[in-house]
């Protein structure tokens, strides 16, 4: 199943994809139920159940004459790992990390599909990430490797852009990654049932321009989904709508001679199997 947030006329909605049928949705205002994707993952199965039934019996959406917007607009929490990928390290000039690298995006800087990435005006450093991120169904503390991927409800894109030199202002990353306008996530959610087990498997590649600049697979992930969750719900409880969003391979701009940032113009298009294209213009902000 694949849904999506979307928007018309100034109308939130959303719309469901059931076994590779088109997408059939609503308006939020429409359902006549608690129609949010996030309140359906705190209600548990029944409620998303409830959810999808009432959008599979709406009016037909094409998402390409529509407004997409990130499956989630406000979860608790944004978990990003950083260098979980061997070939990314390297590049980065890092010994591959014997425990994640763990640092937090806000919601206030998610976009969807298809919206403009800012290039602030205080740095023109602007690098692209393409990422793979799951999205927690049922919460937990302290969940087993042997049980983690029961509490993944589903599997999106995630385009990490950031602002290397505020990244590396401060010993620790937020900074750099929290620009607003800087967090593309989308184009829609995939259900985990629709992938392999973990997304393993998956190929990641990002385009600029149309020009290949990142291509990995998420088997070379130092650490894989399962281990991701075991070691987060170690240290917090974890959940419903909670997003992780798991690393980027090599390739990014920074690492290049000489460095490769994005400009206004640019576009940018992340791609893994299963999950579609996330594409984002680059605009100047302001």
């Amino acid at each position: 199943m694949k849904i999506a947030r979307f928007s018309e006329h100034g109308r939130d909605g959303l719309a469901v994809a059931l076994d590779g049928m088109d997408f059939k949705g609503l308006f939020l205002d429409k359902l006549g139920i608690a129609g949010d994707l996030q309140t359906a993952l705190e209600g548990g199965p029944n409620a998303i159940r409830k959810l999808t039934r009432a959008l599979s019996l709406g009016e037909d959406v094409d998402l390409a004459q529509v407004s997409l917007r990130p499956p989630l607009l406000s979860p608790e929490k944004i978990i990003c790992i950083g260098l979980n990928y061997v070939d990314h390290s390297a590049e980065s000039g890092f010994v591959p990390p014997a425990y994640p690298t763990v640092f937090s995006r806000f919601n206030s800087s998610l976009i969807g599909h298809g919206d403009a990435i800012e290039r602030p005006q205080t740095s023109e450093q602007l690098d692209y990430e393409g990422e793979i991120a799951f999205v927690i169904g049922i919460g937990g503390r302290n969940i087993s490797k042997s049980a983690a991927l029961k509490h993944v409800f589903g599997y999106s894109l995630f385009n990490d852009a950031s602002l290397r030199d505020y990244q590396t202002r401060t010993p620790q990353w937020t900074i750099g990654k929290n620009f607003d306008k800087t967090g593309a996530f989308g184009p829609y959610l995939v259900t985990a049932d629709e992938l392999p087990e973990g997304a393993k498997g998956l190929s990641l590649q990002t385009r600029l321009n149309g020009n290949l600049v990142q291509d990995g697979n998420t088997d070379d992930l130092i650490f894989d989904i399962p281990t991701l969750i075991a070691e987060l719900s170690a240290v917090m409880t974890l959940r419903p709508g909670d997003v992780v969003v798991t690393g980027t391979p090599a390739g990014v701009g920074a690492a290049r001679k000489p460095p490769l940032w994005m400009v206004p113009g640019d576009v940018c298009e992340i791609s893994a199997g299963g999950l579609g294209t996330l594409r984002n213009p680059i605009v100047a902000a302001g």
